[in-house]
């Protein structure tokens, strides 16, 4: 098979390199047709979701699957199903942008992409021909509904610890299935069950399920906190029988698709906290413009400004970043499908960048939970009032930072997957390392003037330069053990959350900067909060891995690769939220 050609950054190299900004996707290179799909999607849920919400959330019987039988009937379950198997074959930016639309969706969001994601990928990428012509067509219509059964009682994070187990019957036709399953979207309704099982209590595998083979019962609707609307009930198997045909990829390598799916996911997921933060900061500056209090409106008010212009970086932030891993992720595809590896082609490049999905995982439902609990602020006491809007969005938003993998979880992941990666030999980052700590004796003396953004920029990759230096002296104290270290780990990642968030925005604004002026101040309040995070969470490492004259060292370059000239952040905020508030919401032109 011929070598896979991609431009641009393979996984992780971002922590190594600055790209072009010129050769990114942003929202502001959609296409008409993209904007079909966006305003398809959310007319969608104007008209046929949100009237209904309440009955949603009290489970009125049926509503859920005619929502998503409706979906189906305009192509938006098949979205990113290939056309052969019924579906419409959109590309990967194209269904972060159907992501973003549906986020918003509150519970039917949750059960559309259930269904669209974990309940549908698994098929359409590890499945065989005849279980894609068998189940994607029914699955990209609505015909059937499909859910997805990983999580158990005993194990949730550890999903490899699942007790329940698959044998062979004596004919040698089917596997008999047998355990529990917790938690699981659509189980109330679903027809069709991605079911993860040990075969012989040993080796991970992935079975097609149909509810028809018997079996079966599903418990009662969990009663939950938030997305009450969305059916989630535990599922029991006892002696279900499985024909040997739908056998989900290979026994024991069901971990390869479920870690995989997750890698979508987490996108997903993402891209969907970033529609539903923007729908928040859009009621947020509606009330604080109608909410009068001393004689004139709270929007008028510096404290609700500065609520409102951080919501708006954080989303031009948020926004910046999903478009930017849907552009590596999009090209991987085709340099994949050009060398000749059309069916698997997703799955790989979802897994090649599984450090940047985790990244937007975090990221994403961070932001939100910020937005919408700032946004209940500003409605005050009515916020707290089920019939104003920001009481659901606050309770649907807690499970996002759960879902797909706890954010701990996923900050974990975050760090080990580059350590794999580069003991693999797929990123240099002993090279980066020794360059970071060679430069720590230097001296530096600030470039005056420049472009606008460019100390911005050089501080950006100072802050890699620190995130190797650290990773270096935590690896070089200790060793194989540092994986014992979490609250490491953990700092390590907020640093390269941060790192990729902030770039992501200044890339997008040295693309669109000159006729989004917008974007200048977003992304100078940005990278001083970005670089406010990463210079805390590298002084609190080095406090923990250094003493006596290297502590000092390192604490020098953290100050010197942190540290930005001083702008009126009050005035730049200012400027951000009357632009927001003038626009009722998050328009940047």
């Amino acid at each position: 098979m011929a070598e896979v050609q991609v431009q641009g950054l393979r996984g992780g190299e971002f922590l190594l390199r600055q790209e072009d900004a010129q050769t990114l996707f942003t929202p502001e290179d959609w296409t008409e047709e993209h904007r079909l799909v966006y305003q398809t999607a959310r007319d969608f849920l104007e008209k046929e979701v949100y009237p209904v919400l309440d009955d949603l959330d009290a489970h009125k019987e049926g509503l859920m699957p005619q929502l998503l039988d409706k979906a189906g009937e305009l192509g938006l379950l098949g979205f990113t199903v290939p056309e052969e198997y019924g579906g419409s074959g959109a590309d990967f930016q194209a269904g972060a942008i159907l992501a973003e639309a549906l986020g918003p969706g509150h519970s039917f969001a949750v059960s559309f992409f259930a269904h669209t994601g974990i309940g549908t990928l698994p098929i359409q990428y590890f499945g065989t021909d005849a279980q894609r012509r068998k189940y994607l067509p029914d699955l990209a219509s609505g015909k059937r509904k499909s859910a997805y059964c990983l999580t158990e009682p005993n194990a949730g994070s550890d999903a490899l610890s699942i007790r329940t187990s698959a044998r062979l019957n004596d004919a040698g036709t089917h596997y008999i299935l047998n355990g529990q399953k917790m938690f699981i979207t659509n189980a109330g309704f679903a027809d069709l069950f991605i079911v993860f099982a040990k075969v012989d209590g040993e080796h991970f595998t992935a079975f097609i399920v149909e509810k028809d083979f018997g079996g079966i019962t599903i418990g009662p609707e969990e009663k939950k906190m938030g997305i009450k609307g969305a059916s989630t009930c535990p599922v029991f198997l006892e002696d279900v029988p499985v024909p040997k045909e739908n056998v989900l990829g290979e026994i024991g390598k069901g971990h390869h698709i479920a870690f995989g799916i997750l890698n979508v996911g987490r996108f997903k997921l993402g891209a969907a906290c970033l529609g539903s933060a923007k729908r928040a900061l859009a009621y947020a500056a509606q009330y604080a413009k109608e909410r009068v209090q001393f004689g004139k409106p709270i929007a008028e008010f510096g404290a609700i400004q500065w609520k409102i212009s951080q919501m708006g970086v954080l989303i031009f932030g948020l926004e910046s970043l999903i478009y930017r891993v849907a552009t590596w992720i999009q090209r991987y595809e085709e340099g994949l499908r050009q060398s000749g590896k059309m069916a698997e082609a997703s799955m790989l490049a979802s897994r090649e960048y599984a450090i940047e999905t985790a990244i937007t995982k975090v990221a994403g439902s961070e932001v939100l939970d910020f937005v919408v609990d700032e946004t209940l602020q500003i409605y005050g006491g009515y916020g707290y009032i089920e019939e104003y809007p920001a009481a659901r969005m606050y309770r649907d938003s807690r499970i996002n930072r759960i879902f797909e993998g706890t954010n701990e979880i996923n900050r974990l992941l975050m760090v080990s997957m580059v350590a794999r990666k580069a003991m693999k030999g797929e990123l240099d980052l002993m090279r980066a390392i020794n360059e970071a700590q060679q430069a720590l004796t230097e001296i530096t003396v600030p470039e005056p003037g420049g472009a606008p953004l460019s100390e911005e920029g050089r501080q950006i990759q100072n802050a890699k330069r620190l995130i190797h230096l650290l990773a270096g002296a935590a690896f070089q104290k200790y060793m194989d053990r540092l994986e014992e270290q979490q609250e490491i780990i953990m700092g390590l990642a907020d640093m390269m959350i941060q790192v990729a968030v902030a770039e992501s925005a200044w890339l997008r604004a040295q693309k669109h900067g000159g006729s989004y002026p917008l974007m200048v101040p977003l992304v100078q309040v940005l990278t001083r909060e970005a670089l406010g995070v990463v210079a805390h969470r590298a002084q609190e490492i080095v406090m923990n891995i250094a003493e006596g004259d290297e502590l000092r060292l390192l604490q020098g370059a953290v100050r010197r690769w942190t540290r930005l000239s001083a702008v009126p952040t009050f005035q730049l905020r200012r400027q951000i939220a009357r632009h927001f508030l003038e626009r009722n919401g998050y328009v940047l032109q």
